[in-house]
């Protein structure tokens, strides 16, 4: 997963290329995250998004917005720790809909899959990382008993870098979500980057 927040107009018009190249490249979720935009630019810019990624296998999902998810034609929606439960979500969302939620700990992770709606858990904080300054990482052993506590595909978040993917890989991790990770690289590195990425993991999929 590929977490994405933006700013400017031009940052825009950048995310959305990058979208497109990312998706190409082999990304399989790719979630926008502009919690500052009103309902309609929001919208907007998830229709972009979809568009970019026509022709491939990557869904565009939207960082907590369930009613922009479907107003733009968004393939899914990623839920907050504090949202609202994804059975009821997933009770206003046509089939295929793709729900994930996060989760910071092995008890949360075992009650929102009992509470069902849900297609995939991100946990983390996994590693330290500079946009959760100050947070305690849990570390891949708490990743491992998240993953082995659930039925659920489980993607790892916080901190992630290449050399850091064979331990998650190994946790039993379905996969990784990042920002910095991608942020960083050349639009035209994301095919070498998310290649070697993947080849960490040996089922890089996992979701329906």
């Amino acid at each position: 997963m590929i977490t994405a927040p933006i700013g400017s107009p031009a940052e825009e018009d950048a995310l959305v290329q990058r979208t497109g190249s990312a998706a190409r490249a082999g990304a399989h979720l790719i979630q926008i995250r502009q919690p500052h935009y009103e309902a309609l630019a929001l919208t907007r810019l998830v229709e972009r998004a979809r568009l970019a990624v026509a022709g491939t296998a990557a869904r565009v999902l939207v960082n907590d917005r369930v009613d922009v998810a479907l107003s733009a034609g968004a393939h899914g929606v990623h839920l907050r720790s504090e949202s609202m439960p994804a059975a009821r979500v997933r009770q206003i969302v046509p089939a295929g809909f793709v729900i994930g939620r996060s989760v910071h700990g092995l008890e949360e992770a075992v009650a929102v899959e009992r509470d069902g709606g849900l297609d995939y858990l991100l946990f983390g904080t996994v590693f330290a990382t500079g946009s959760k300054p100050g947070v305690e990482p849990a570390g891949v052993e708490r990743l491992a008993a998240v993953c082995a506590s659930t039925l659920l595909p489980v993607l790892g978040i916080g901190g992630m870098t290449v050399s850091s993917l064979p331990p998650v890989a190994r946790t039993g991790a379905a996969g990784f979500a990042a920002i910095g990770l991608f942020s960083g690289a050349a639009t035209e590195a994301l095919p070498h980057l998310l290649a070697a990425a993947i080849s960490a993991f040996d089922t890089p999929g996992g979701l329906p």
